[in-house]
C-alpha cells in the first residue's frame, strides 16, 4: 500500500494510496460502522457498557497496525496485497485480543465479530480501489546504464528524447544517476522532485523489480549499503532469543515424536550434524535430522549437494524436507548464536568454498547470521548449480540491504506457504 508499486503490475496512484484517507477508511469500518449496526442489534444501551469501548479500542489498534504493516510489505517484490490482508489482520486481531482475555477486562464478542467482518472488507475493498487508480509510466533519461536496463513486460517505459518535463500528472522518472547526466537533465530531475514526481536511480528500480541486488560490481557506495543496520542486527538477536524459549516447549514435543519416527523408519540415529560456514566466515556444526540413508560432514562438495529425486533421501526424509522440519533441531544453533531465525542458507564448508572460488563477492552474504529460512529459500527454493547460486546469492544480498522487521515479517508469512506446498525441497 505504498504510493508506488514498482513490480510491473501494480504501479498505480490514486486518492486511495493517500495514508489519511486509508486511515479514514480504517476508522471509519472499524469503530463508527460496526457500533452502528450493534447500536441498531441491542438498542442505545449498548453505548453505556464498558465492554463496547474495550471492543472498538482492539479492533481499532489492530485494524492500524494492519493497514501500517500493509503499506510497509506492500512495497517488497512479488507480493500481492490482497493475499496478505487475512493473515496480517487476522495475527494483528488475535495478538490485541489477548489483552482482555490476560487483564480481565470485559469485552463484547459479537461486536468483536462485527469489527473483524467490517475491517476485512474495508481493506480489501481499499485495495480493489487502489489496483483501479490510475496506471504509472516510467521515463527513462537516456543515459548511462539506464538506457540497458530491461524493464519488467507489464511496465509501461518511455524513454525521454528532450530534458522537458512530462505532462503526465502519474509520471515516475528513472535515471542513471552515477552516470554524467549533462546540466540540463540535471535540471529536469531537480524540477521533477519539486514537482512531486518520484525520482529513482536504475539501481534502485532493477531491485523493486527482481527482489535482488546486481552482483556486477560493488562500488564503494554499494558496499556500504550492504552494511545491515547495527541497531536492527542486536533487536533482531533479542528477538531470536525470545522467540525461540517461548516456542521450545511446544516444538520439543514434536521434535520427539520426529526422532522416533525417524528411528522407527530408517537404520541410523535421528539427529545429524555438519559443518557449514556461518556468520563473519566462522564455520559451526548445524543440526538437523537426519533425513538421508548416508551422512555427510559437509567436507566433501559433490555429496553435500542434493539432486532432485535422490536416491539416498528416506521414505519419511522426502516428508520432513518438504515441510522443512527437519530443520527443527537448529533451534540449538539459534540459542548457541550462530544462527538466526531468518537470514542466508549456511553452506556446507565444501560447498562454501567452491562458490567462493568462482563468485568474487560470495562471502559478503556472511554479513549477517545464517537462518532457518530466508529471502532466497522463499523465492528459489534448494539450488547446487553456481549459476542458481548466482541467482541465489542475489536474494541473499537484497536481504542484507534491505535488513528490516518488516522483511522478515514478509519472510516468515511466506515461509508458511512453502512449508504447506513444499516448495523447493530436494
Amino acid at each position: 500500500m505504498y504510493q508506488i508499486r514498482l513490480d510491473g503490475r501494480h504501479v498505480h496512484r490514486s486518492l486511495f494510496h493517500s495514508l489519511r484517507v486509508q486511515f479514514a477508511t480504517t476508522l471509519v469500518a472499524s469503530i463508527l460502522v460496526p457500533l452502528a449496526i450493534f447500536v441498531v442489534v441491542r438498542g442505545p444501551v449498548a453505548l453505556e457498557a464498558t465492554a463496547t469501548y474495550n471492543t472498538l479500542t482492539i479492533s481499532f489498534l489492530a485494524a492500524l497496525s494492519t493497514l501500517l504493516a500493509l503499506r510497509r510489505v506492500g512495497s517488497y517484490f512479488g507480493l500481492v496485497l490482497a493475499k496478505w490482508i487475512l493473515p496480517v489482520y487476522g495475527t494483528s486481531f488475535a495478538a490485541f485480543t489477548c489483552f482482555p482475555l490476560l487483564l480481565r477486562t470485559p469485552y463484547t464478542t459479537t461486536l468483536m465479530v462485527l469489527c473483524f467482518v467490517c475491517g476485512v472488507l474495508s481493506l480489501f475493498l481499499l485495495v480493489l480501489l487502489m489496483s483501479r487508480g490510475k496506471r504509472a509510466v516510467c521515463f527513462v533519461v537516456p543515459r548511462g546504464r539506464a538506457l540497458n536496463m530491461e524493464f519488467s513486460a507489464g511496465l509501461e517505459t518511455i524513454v525521454l528524447e528532450h530534458p522537458r518535463l512530462p505532462r503526465e500528472r502519474n509520471a515516475i522518472l528513472v535515471a542513471d544517476l552515477h552516470a554524467p547526466l549533462g546540466e540540463e537533465w540535471e535540471r529536469l530531475l531537480t524540477e521533477a522532485a519539486l514537482e512531486g514526481h518520484p525520482v529513482y536511480h536504475v539501481t534502485q528500480l532493477r531491485e523493486a523489480m527482481t527482489g535482488q541486488v546486481q552482483l556486477d560490481h560493488l562500488s564503494e557506495n554499494s558496499f556500504g549499503a550492504l552494511l545491515p543496520t547495527l541497531a536492527y542486527k542486536k533487536i533482531k538477536r533479542l528477538v531470536d532469543l525470545c522467540a525461540t524459549i517461548v516456542m521450545f516447549p511446544l516444538l520439543a514435543l514434536v521434535m520427539f515424536f520426529i526422532a522416533v519416527a525417524i528411528r522407527l523408519d530408517s537404520p541410523g540415529p535421528a539427529l545429524f550434524s555438519q559443518r557449514r560456514m556461518g556468520y563473519q566466515g566462522r564455520i559451526f556444526e548445524i543440526i538437523k535430522f537426519r533425513t538421508m540413508t548416508v551422512r555427510e560432514d559437509g567436507e566433501n562438495a559433490a555429496a553435500s549437494m542434493t539432486a532432485a529425486d535422490d536416491q539416498r533421501i528416506t521414505r519419511l526424509g522426502k516428508h520432513l524436507r518438504r515441510t522443512r522440519l527437519d530443520e527443527l533441531p537448529q533451534l540449538f544453533n539459534i540459542l548457541r548464536g550462530e544462527m538466526s531465525w531468518i537470514g542466508p542458507r549456511p553452506e556446507a564448508v565444501s560447498l562454501s568454498s567452491l562458490y567462493a572460488s568462482k563468485i568474487s563477492n560470495y562471502r559478503y552474504r556472511h554479513l549477517v547470521r545464517p537462518g532457518i529460512t530466508g529471502w532466497a529459500q522463499v523465492h528459489q527454493g534448494h539450488v547446487t548449480s553456481v549459476d542458481d547460486i548466482h541467482d541465489k546469492l542475489r536474494y541473499d544480498f537484497y536481504y542484507v540491504k534491505n535488513i528490516s522487521f518488516w522483511l522478515d515479517v514478509v519472510i516468515v508469512f511466506r515461509t508458511i506457504k512453502v512449508m504447506i506446498t513444499g516448495f523447493g525441497a530436494r
